[in-house]
C-alpha cells in the first residue's frame, strides 16, 4: 500500500493525491473542479472530517487502517475513471448533502446555486404547488421544500431508477408528506391541476457532444444527458407544455447549458430572461406564463 510506509497527514495526502490525479489526467465536473479540490473531498470523506475542518485538521496523522481506505478509493477514482460522487455515494449542493449512484447523474444544477436570491425576487405569486422536472436524485424537489415551506412539490422523472434514489433522498430529508415522486414522460401523467412554479434541469447535451464526453461523464445515466441533434429535445417539449399546467403570474424556469444561441435562434419570439449565475447568464431561462407559446 502506498501510504503504510512514514505517517503522513492529512495536509500532506491531499498534496500526494493532487498530483497522482494530475497525472492521470482525470476529468472533474461532478462536485469539484480541480485535481486539489478532488483530493480534499476525497481525504476528508474518508476520515469523516467536516469541509470546514479541513484547515484546523490539516496536520491530523491518519492511521494505517485509514489511509488504506484513502489508498482503496485513490485507485478506484483513477482506474474505474468514474465520478467521485459514485464512489462515496455522496453528493452536494451547497449545503445540502444527497445520496447517488449510478441510476442518476451527480446533482450540479445552476438552478440550486439561484433559487433564493435569483429565481425567488422574480416570482409574481406566493408559491403553493411546485413541479420539478426531470428530478433525477430529487435535489431539485428537495430545495424547492425547503425554499417554500408551505408548497407541495410534485417531481417528476421518467426512470424507476431515478425515482428510487429520489425516494431515499426524500425521505433522508423527511419530506415524503410534501414531495410527491411521479414516474412520467414530461406533463403527460399530470392533470391540469395548476403549478405556481415549474422547474427543470433537463437532459441537453447534443449529439456532438455527447460523442466528446470523458470517460466520468460516460458513467452518468445516457437519457440524463442526451438530447438530440441541438440538445433541445426536451427543451422543446417542456415549452409546449408548460403553459398548460402553470397557474395565473406563474413561471417556468428552466436549465439549458451552453445552447442559449441554439434556443433564441429556434424561439426567436419568446422573451426569455436570462438568470445569472457563477457560470455566466447564458445557462438558466425564466418565462412567465402568459409569455410562453399556447
Amino acid at each position: 500500500m502506498r501510504f503504510e510506509g512514514k505517517p503522513e497527514s492529512v495536509g500532506v495526502l491531499v498534496r500526494a493525491i493532487t498530483r497522482r490525479f494530475q497525472a492521470a489526467r482525470l476529468a472533474y465536473g461532478h462536485g469539484t473542479f480541480t485535481a486539489q479540490d478532488e483530493a480534499a473531498w476525497l481525504v476528508l470523506h474518508t476520515l469523516q472530517i467536516p469541509f470546514e475542518e479541513f484547515d484546523s485538521q490539516s496536520h491530523r496523522v491518519p492511521s494505517v487502517a485509514e489511509r488504506r481506505r484513502v489508498e482503496k478509493l485513490v485507485e478506484r477514482r483513477i482506474g474505474e475513471r468514474v465520478p467521485l460522487a459514485y464512489l462515496t455515494h455522496e453528493a452536494w449542493l451547497g449545503d445540502f448533502r444527497f445520496y447517488v449512484d449510478k441510476r442518476v447523474i451527480v446533482p450540479r444544477s445552476f438552478i440550486a446555486e439561484i433559487l433564493l436570491d435569483r429565481i425567488i425576487p422574480l416570482l409574481h405569486t406566493p408559491v403553493h404547488r411546485t413541479l420539478d422536472l426531470c428530478t433525477g436524485s430529487g435535489c431539485l424537489a428537495i430545495l424547492l421544500a425547503h425554499a417554500f415551506r408551505d408548497a407541495r412539490v410534485d417531481a417528476v422523472d421518467l426512470s424507476s431508477g431515478a425515482l428510487a434514489v429520489a425516494r431515499r433522498n426524500v425521505a433522508d430529508y423527511r419530506l415524503l408528506r410534501r414531495i410527491s415522486l411521479r414516474q412520467a414522460d414530461l406533463f403527460e401523467s399530470l392533470r391540469t391541476r395548476p403549478y405556481d412554479l415549474i422547474v427543470s434541469n433537463p437532459p441537453y447535451v447534443d449529439a456532438r457532444a455527447m460523442e466528446r464526453l470523458p470517460e466520468e461523464y460516460k458513467s452518468e445515466p445516457r437519457m440524463a444527458l442526451a438530447a438530440g441533434s441541438d440538445g433541445l429535445k426536451l427543451v422543446r417539449r417542456i415549452l409546449s407544455g408548460a403553459k398548460r399546467h402553470l397557474a395565473p403570474n406563474g413561471t417556468l424556469v428552466c436549465e439549458i447549458g451552453h445552447n442559449r444561441n441554439v434556443l433564441e435562434r429556434a424561439y426567436p419570439r419568446l422573451p426569455f430572461t436570462w438568470l445569472e449565475t457563477s457560470a455566466g447568464d447564458g445557462l438558466v431561462f425564466a418565462l412567465e406564463r402568459d409569455q410562453l407559446p399556447d
